[in-house]
């Protein structure tokens, strides 16, 4: 997850990672509000700042993108906000949330997990609203794809952690070590 890092084509489209597959692409009317907390609360500082570190907040429109592998959002207006792109992975989204708030419209708030030399802190937080759309159906089909990219990483770590095969040196020593693993009551003709 990177701030200003996806790559972008001459026409403000992000450039497809390898293997990557679009899922949903929204052109325009997607707005973005962005936290992003200068240092969690701690310890003593905490108790002065009444509980609550420092946070940026920068606020966009632009247009959205759900893939297989990311969730990236391009700004409309370049890089006047601050925002010119968002490229989450989907496996970096700590938390999904469909809020349906008493007044006011609909919205996907997200908390996600930085990583290193992506801009972003602990405690990032994204609210994303649609203007003229609307937002349910892209929040199932976000939650179905992250929960495939997780069941796709998991199959590969437990694949890596299988035991390896190794066979045996050569076919004489084989042999005789079978014969040695014969049980002592076996019934006649067993070794044969």
């Amino acid at each position: 997850m990177a701030l200003n890092y996806a790559m972008l084509s001459p026409a403000r489209a992000p450039i497809p990672l390898p293997n990557e597959l679009t899922i949903r692409d929204l052109n325009g009317g997607v707005e973005l509000s962005l936290s992003i907390p200068d240092a969690p609360p701690s310890g003593a500082s905490s108790s002065l700042a009444g509980g609550l570190g420092g946070a940026k907040k920068m606020k966009d429109v632009g247009k959205l993108w759900l893939t297989d592998q990311r969730l990236i959002f391009v700004s409309d207006n370049g890089s006047k906000s601050g925002i010119e792109s968002l490229s989450v992975p989907l496996l970096s989204l700590s938390s999904t949330k469909f809020e349906q708030p008493y007044f006011g419209s609909n919205y996907l708030s997200i908390e996600i997990k930085p990583s290193p030399e992506g801009r972003l802190t602990d405690g990032t937080k994204a609210e994303i609203r649609f203007k003229d759309k609307g937002l349910f159906e892209f929040v199932s089909a976000l939650e179905k794809t992250r929960e495939r990219a997780i069941y796709m990483k998991r199959q590969t770590a437990e694949e890596d952690e299988l035991p390896t095969y190794t066979p045996a040196a050569d076919a004489g020593s084989s042999s005789s070590a079978y014969a040695s693993r014969i049980p002592d009551d076996a019934p006649p003709g067993y070794d044969d």
